[in-house]
């Protein structure tokens, strides 16, 4: 192929990600006008990552950061969205290493972008555990931002098996809100420091689209 025909198989590729809806928001059956698409998560994360570098000054090369989480998600293109209620995690990276593959086999620097993906699954690098923390908090914090525009009825989850894990039951009988249990379940799950679960108490124990003037 030319070097004209890589770089427009890649973009169309991407490209895909703009219609793949998250499935977290499908399994809860998020109502809302728009829901959030996965290309829409990649510049949420991205942005939540400038943010959280700009006021906790974290000593970590920002723009490598940038560049991991604009890719993080590419095996999403071939595999789709898939949770932790579906499958474990290791054989989603399974599945997605060899996605990645595909995605990435016509661009020349490929291999270096698999590289890359590779340390932000690993987390061992200060850069990709940063970069993983923003991941899961962007999605904890646009839960809350569903939850307060009221787009959940609990009352309408009988065919969303995540409602039935023990862990989210008991949550939700515990706060009484759906988006206080997930910032609470990503609190639990995931491995915060104590700059994002600050952040993720903020977020669970005020309104924050008030933050912002309409």
């Amino acid at each position: 192929m030319t070097r004209e025909e890589n770089v427009l198989k890649y973009y169309v590729l991407c490209n895909k990600l703009k219609d793949v809806i998250r499935t977290g928001w499908k399994d809860w059956h998020v109502e809302r006008t728009r829901v959030e698409s996965v290309a829409e998560h990649i510049y949420g994360v991205q942005m939540l990552a400038l943010a959280m570098h700009s006021e906790y000054k974290y000593d970590i090369d920002i723009s490598k950061v940038i560049f991991m989480l604009a890719v993080h998600e590419l095996e999403e293109i071939i595999i789709g969205d898939l949770t932790l209620f579906q499958i474990s995690k290791e054989e989603k990276e399974k599945l997605g290493h060899n996605a990645l593959k595909e995605v990435l086999g016509c661009l020349i620097t490929g291999e270096e972008i698999e590289k890359l993906i590779h340390e932000f699954d690993e987390r061992k690098t200060k850069e990709a555990f940063f970069a993983y923390q923003c991941d899961k908090l962007e999605c904890d914090i646009q839960s809350k931002i569903y939850g307060e525009e009221d787009c959940v009825d609990l009352n309408n989850q009988d065919d969303n098996q995540s409602a039935k894990h023990p862990r989210v039951v008991a949550l939700l009988e515990e706060e009484k809100d759906w988006a206080r249990m997930w910032l609470k379940f990503g609190q639990e799950k995931y491995p915060y420091d104590e700059n994002f679960k600050a952040v993720s108490d903020y977020a669970k124990e005020n309104k924050i689209k008030e933050l912002i003037k309409n």
